[in-house]
């Protein structure tokens, strides 16, 4: 069990995550605890909660679906999660299997990794620094990038309204659903960028 000390075995869960994962997801996840660590120095947040919450947030992501739905139904979850798929499901109904499968009970933690992809109209600093570093880790390359790392420089919540607004423009663009919380998200802060 990772009770609330935190106090972890950080080559464990490298092991552990790394055997779920691809390759590439597994550097990605190194990026976002690199960033996350930065950003939480800079904020102010607790680094090791960073950590652990960096390290394990794309742990389901590559879990069969019909785990998802195994796990929306034992922990009697929205039955509405059942049409959103991977992207939603592996932060949302991802972090009953990290918690099962690493014991952690810490509640900022997993509300952190819920809320990775689709963020929150209200965001602890911990969701907002592992929201934003998911977006920013040093691997990724895309237009956009280099602007949102410039904006997590100057203002944790700008960089969210940033990474959010950018989010939505690319969903609506490719006429994909967005999740509801994520539009309540840049509803919440998209008067950052004005």
């Amino acid at each position: 069990m990772i009770a609330a000390d935190l106090s972890f075995d950080r080559e464990k869960i490298l092991e552990k995550i790394r055997s779920a994962m691809s390759e590439k997801r597994f550097r990605h996840v190194l990026g976002v605890e690199k960033a996350a660590l930065e950003l939480a120095r800079q904020y102010g947040c607790d680094e090791r909660k960073a950590s652990l919450a960096a390290l394990l947030h794309d742990y389901a992501k590559e879990v069969d679906d019909q785990v998802f739905l195994d796990l929306i139904d034992q922990h009697q979850l929205d039955e509405d999660l059942k049409v959103w798929g991977n992207n939603v499901w592996h932060g949302i109904v991802g972090a009953y299997k990290i918690r099962h499968d690493f014991g952690i009970e810490d509640q900022e933690i997993l509300q952190a990794i819920q809320r990775h992809t689709v963020g929150a109209a209200q965001m602890t600093l911990l969701d907002k620094v592992l929201y934003v570093a998911d977006y920013i880790e040093p691997n990724r390359d895309f237009p956009g990038v280099d602007e949102a790392r410039r904006l997590a420089k100057e203002c944790l919540e700008l960089a969210v309204a940033y990474e959010t607004a950018q989010t939505v423009a690319h969903l609506a663009k490719k006429a994909i659903p967005i999740y509801p919380q994520t539009i309540e998200t840049y509803n919440a802060y998209v008067g950052y960028l004005q």
